[in-house]
């Protein structure tokens, strides 16, 4: 008997999200939904945990992409067939195509789904996927498609530290940890208080030197002194002149592979 196979949809549009669920409820009853994601990060730990048979993923989400879970995904399982959904039309398309690799255009149209559902299937329970030509569409997406948005990083914000208001540099920011409904800012001076959720202030930070590392934790790489992963597989940073250490999540560790 053939067993159920699983899936993770990352989309952080929600209408998007819904119609491919409904869609895909339609053309693949069969299929088991076992994370339905809005960002990155939570693809990320969905794919640790679950280790889908499949994975449809967003080019474009808050924080890590798309493309950056599929990176990680290579680590944190193997196995797991990819697909894109993008929004970006025919030099994806022509680089989809080249990589043998699934994507689906968004709108999804499902005359397209039902025949990236064939080959889906067709595949299942090989235990095989390309991983090389995997990784070589992601550096050629990466390196080739345009910005989510024109905003200039942040170089400064406001926070709170009691009842003042405080101006900080985001180059004097050493790491920012979600809590509650409140995003800490840490310094060299001390904490202060962003109401800013992390999902949404991630977006604004400079990618190039702000690292997401937990799915409560960011932290800028300019403060960071060493990387370790003990035998379990988890990391931790240690920051310059700090006492602290920061664990990076088991899901998050494969990002920094290349460190």
């Amino acid at each position: 008997m053939n067993r159920t196979l699983t899936c993770v949809i990352a989309e952080d549009e929600r209408l998007f999200r819904d119609a491919l669920v409904a869609l895909l409820a339609a053309e693949w009853p069969e299929l088991r939904m076992a994370a339905v994601c809005e960002d990155g990060a939570a693809a990320l730990e969905a794919l640790n945990e679950h280790k889908p048979d499949v994975a449809f993923l967003d080019i474009r989400m808050p924080g890590l992409n798309g493309l950056d879970v599929a990176a990680a995904s290579a680590e944190l399982s193997p196995a797991t067939q990819v697909v894109f959904v993008t929004a970006y039309n025919q030099y994806a398309i022509d680089a989809f195509d080249k990589g043998a690799i699934d994507y689906l255009l968004k709108p999804v149209e499902p005359k397209r789904l039902t025949a990236t559902i064939a080959r889906l299937q067709a595949r299942a329970g090989t235990g095989e996927r390309d991983n090389a030509a995997l990784a070589e569409l992601v550096k050629q997406l990466q390196q080739n498609l345009p910005a989510r948005n024109a905003a200039e990083p942040l170089v400064w914000l406001t926070a709170s530290t009691g009842k003042d208001s405080r101006l900080i540099l985001i180059d004097d920011v050493l790491y920012f940890q979600a809590d509650s409904k409140y995003t800490t800012v840490v310094t060299a001076d001390g904490e202060a208080l962003l109401r800013t959720p992390l999902r949404d202030l991630i977006e604004r930070l400079d990618a190039r030197q702000f690292k997401q590392i937990h799915r409560a934790t960011i932290v800028n790489m300019k403060a960071v002194s060493a990387i370790s992963r003990d035998e379990s597989g988890r990391g931790s940073i240690s920051l310059k002149g700090r006492p602290e250490t920061l664990a990076v999540s088991l899901s998050y560790m494969p990002l920094f592979k290349a460190m």
